[in-house]
């Protein structure tokens, strides 16, 4: 168990949604890296899982559910990165499909009531979208990065 206050573990209501959304991706390509924060020394195919600052009223009811939008950046590397991307991107969107149709649950995390894709996997030059004024480095040669949009909601899990 994480080390908090039993005070503040008393009043959690909610997991991290990000964690059910790595497990998801997790589970379904086992052979391929999925992470939260770039490491210095990342492999030349990993899958990238950030959540997305919501525009707007939060979808979830706490009583309930939980509900996140999700950028899933796939990097590769040359030979044939480009290609690597997005068919990397095609099997994320069916991983994340398949777990929808599912209805997959994961004990702890909750499950899944609804995936969508908001938007498709998309080549990208940087390392990040820029959503202001900064811009970030580009990749280097021979790197790729497809980004795509996903809308996640989970049931949250049941507490005894």
């Amino acid at each position: 168990m994480i080390d908090l206050p039993a005070s503040v573990l008393a009043l959690v209501e909610l997991t991290p949604i990000e964690d059910i959304c790595l497990r998801i991706l997790r589970d379904g390509l086992p052979d391929v890296p999925v992470v939260s924060l770039i490491a210095d020394d990342a492999p030349g195919l990993f899958i990238l899982v950030r959540r997305l600052p919501a525009l707007g009223a939060w979808r979830g009811d706490p009583r309930f559910t939980d509900a996140a939008r999700f950028s899933i950046n796939v990097f590769t590397q040359d030979p044939d990165g480009d290609e690597k991307g997005a068919l990397v991107s095609e099997a994320v969107r069916v991983v994340m499909r398949n777990a929808w149709l599912a209805h997959a649950s994961y004990p702890g995390l909750g499950s899944v009531i609804s995936i969508r894709m908001r938007a498709e996997p998309s080549r990208k030059p940087d390392w990040a979208t820029s959503s202001g004024p900064v811009q970030y480095a580009d990749l280097p040669t021979g790197m790729w990065r497809y980004e795509s949009t996903y809308d996640l909601e989970i049931r949250k899990p049941r507490r005894r």
